[in-house]
């Protein structure tokens, strides 16, 4: 691994890298890669650490410095893995890119990482360029890794309106918080601190069965995959506030369907 080239390309944008041999926050197993947003009194660096003993290739595809983007490319045990790091507003971040998408370049990760209904918004408004990747557009607005997209004629019950609910990731993170809310359809889940994601009923009764004191692990019923409508303000600590003319409805960005996820620590 090149450090030197490392230093050189994520200075370009602006970054500090650091390679360390142990993560500072524990939240990956030892001996993997993993990649982390760290701070220290010079402000935010991405730290790469690297496993011992095990071949590891680490480049950087491509740079755009006025974007303060670029494209990493991680080769490990024979896996081929990409990551999009960047700044975002006021910190910087890590997004692992879903493999089967063709991606060389930081333009193509953005686009890799947009769901399909963006896109396919993006070509109903014949959204062409740097238009597209503008946070505020024709087609949507994005706020971290959630993408509003403008619903029209949205009908539902009033006393189903939900009011100041939290958007959240299943693996955790800082919730985005949603002025009004309406949500429809998904899966019935128990979800608490050791199943983030949610179990269905049959494998709540059976992890109940399997250990009793489950019972006392602070579930929640929730639902997973519901369709998620959001009009008024969304907030976020680490992002500016946004108001929503109008209902729209929400969409995460890909990188949940990234492998490479598994070796980010980072999360706002």
């Amino acid at each position: 691994m090149n450090i030197n080239h490392l230093d050189h390309k994520f200075a370009c944008i602006g970054a500090r890298v650091k390679i360390a041999e142990r993560p500072t926050r524990r939240r990956l197993p030892s001996g993997t890669l993993s990649l982390d947003v760290q701070s220290d009194r010079r402000g935010e660096y991405f730290e790469l650490v690297t496993p011992t003993n095990q071949a590891l290739e680490v480049q950087v595809l491509d740079a755009q410095p006025r974007e303060r983007h670029l494209l990493l490319l991680v080769r490990e045990n024979g896996e081929k893995h990409k990551y999009l790091c960047g700044h975002d507003e006021r910190h910087w971040f890590i997004a692992g890119v879903p493999e089967r998408a063709p991606v060389g370049t930081v333009r193509q990760a953005k686009e890799a990482l947009k769901p399909p209904e963006v896109r396919l918004a993006q070509a109903r408004c014949r959204l062409k360029g740097p238009a597209q990747n503008r946070r505020k557009n024709a087609a949507s607005i994005r706020q971290g890794e959630w993408f509003f997209v403008p619903v029209a004629n949205l009908a539902f019950e009033e006393n189903r309106l939900l009011h100041h609910e939290p958007l959240r990731r299943s693996n955790g993170g800082k919730p985005h918080w949603m002025e009004f809310c309406y949500r429809t359809g998904g899966e019935s889940v128990y979800v608490c601190a050791r199943h983030p994601s949610g179990v269905t009923e049959k494998q709540y009764q059976q992890i109940l069965k399997t250990n009793p004191k489950a019972k006392s692990w602070s579930w929640q019923i929730m639902r997973r995959n519901p369709g998620v409508y959001v009009r008024g303000r969304v907030r976020h600590a680490d992002h500016r506030t946004i108001y929503l003319h109008g209902w729209h409805q929400v969409f995460m960005n890909t990188e949940g369907q990234s492998h490479a996820m598994r070796n980010v620590a980072f999360l706002d």
